[in-house]
């Protein structure tokens, strides 16, 4: 039996592939388009399911026929919905129309975010790192618990009476 002295040695003896040729190399993404030049994703949060499709523009967001603003009357809403734009550095550069539904306020928001952020990196490859970094590409996959039988909510018991 010869003796072995590294590991290319052994890998050499057994007829194994050096490891440069069997390392997988990394995705290349593309830009994904549809026939009409726009960009389609689709956001979830808690409920609820955006469908956002993203077209070069003058920076209007339109969510369910409204502009966003009247859609998402509270400022924080607001600014939720403009993160993953403002992190890429794309500020009306993009239109945005999304139609979403289900859940409340908050989780609608959270997912047109979601779907604004994936279809940026549909239309932009090159701002994945970027979005990624920031956590928007993430899905927040935190939703209600389900109630169990025997109890009055998720966890909670039915009022102890002692007697």
């Amino acid at each position: 039996m010869a003796e072995l002295n590294s590991l290319e040695e052994l890998g050499e003896a057994t007829g194994a592939a050096p490891a440069e040729e069997t390392a997988q190399e990394a995705p290349v993404h593309v830009q994904k388009l549809d026939a009409h030049g726009r960009a389609y994703a689709t956001g979830k949060r808690k409920d609820a399911v955006a469908r956002v499709w993203l077209t070069p523009g003058s920076g209007r967001i339109v969510v369910n026929g409204k502009d966003f603003t009247a859609y998402f009357a509270r400022p924080v809403l607001q600014m939720i919905l403009q993160q993953p734009i403002v992190a890429a550095n794309r500020n009306g550069q993009y239109d945005v129309n999304a139609t979403v539904a289900g859940g409340g306020l908050s989780g609608q928001a959270g997912a047109v975010r979601h779907g604004i952020s994936k279809a940026l990196t549909y239309y932009e490859p090159t701002l994945r790192p970027t979005l990624k970094k920031g956590g928007f590409l993430t899905r927040d996959s935190r939703v209600v618990e389900r109630k169990k039988y025997g109890k009055a909510k998720a966890r909670r018991s039915f009022q102890f009476s002692k007697r």
